[in-house]
């Protein structure tokens, strides 16, 4: 698969094809080229007969840190949406659903930090296995504006959801597994061999079938409201690049993007600022 610059592609085992993010030197960060190889590989393993499910992971050190915010995102952007104030989270959002309206199914495999735009994407998988020890939080809910994708209460309930809202804090693999992000955590060193075993089982169920079992469950969930909500909540993450905190906070990226997220984290110890984690974080 010479084609991709930031994604491998590999057929682990019969029927399952495996996608790495493969930006370890930026945290697999998310800028439009590398989701635009995301994008082109699951549609790919939707159109090939020969795959069954499609394991999305990242190399390195983690799943994702986030979007890339030293790239330019506002150009050469995977496909058109429409422009105007809220363009980036509608934009982000229905990139998503492409994903979450695949015929075949997608699991996340998420190792180290998930962070941000990187939980928007676990989350529009429809499985997502975690290491114990990986952290998934959503930091730019503290200084730059609520998310793009408001999955959390569709995801962990409203309360978990207000804490994570309210703090920005990550949670351990353990937990998100406990509070419903995640449907089980692993021993990091057992994440691979799990997962594939996941995806082995799943691939013995036909996919003119398994596409209507995946459909069920989205039904109900769209029937509850959930897809509309989370298109109603880009205008809120577009209002909150509005507010007089997020102005100011903006300032700070002038300095560097470093700079900024440090001066996001510092006062509550973590992400970027833990001097007991080497991994660090991009939004």
């Amino acid at each position: 698969m010479s084609e991709y610059e930031f994604i491998i592609v590999e057929h682990i085992a019969p029927a399952v094809r495996r996608i790495t993010l493969n930006r370890p030197e930026k945290r697999n960060a998310l800028n439009n080229q590398l989701r635009s190889e995301i994008f082109a590989a699951l549609e790919a393993a939707d159109r090939d007969p020969a795959v069954r499910v499609s394991i999305l992971r990242g190399a390195g050190k983690c799943f994702s840190a986030g979007y890339d915010l030293g790239a330019n995102n506002a150009t050469d952007q995977p496909y058109h949406t429409a422009g105007g104030d809220g363009n980036w989270p509608r934009h982000v959002v229905e990139g998503w659903f492409h994903i979450w309206d695949l015929q075949k199914p997608v699991i996340a495999q998420v190792h180290g930090y998930c962070l941000a735009g990187g939980s928007e994407l676990a989350t529009s998988c429809d499985l997502v296995y975690v290491a114990e020890d990986a952290q998934i939080g959503y930091p730019p809910v503290r200084l730059m504006s609520p998310p793009d994708m408001q999955y959390h209460p569709w995801m962990v309930g409203m309360r978990q959801a207000m804490e994570l809202m309210l703090t920005g804090d990550a949670v351990s693999g353990i937990e998100a597994a406990r509070i419903g992000f995640a449907n089980r955590a692993y021993p990091a060193d057992e994440l691979d061999q799990r997962v594939l075993e996941i995806a082995e089982r799943m691939a013995k169920i036909p996919t003119d079938l398994q596409q209507l079992n995946k459909r069920s469950v989205h039904r109900a969930m769209e029937i509850m409201g959930m897809r509309a909500a989370l298109r109603a909540g880009t205008e809120i993450q577009a209002l909150g690049f509005h507010t007089q905190s997020t102005r100011e906070y903006f300032k700070e990226f002038s300095k560097g993007v470093t700079h900024a997220l440090n001066a996001r984290d510092s006062q509550f110890g973590d992400y970027r600022t833990d001097k007991t984690n080497e991994e660090q974080g991009d939004k």
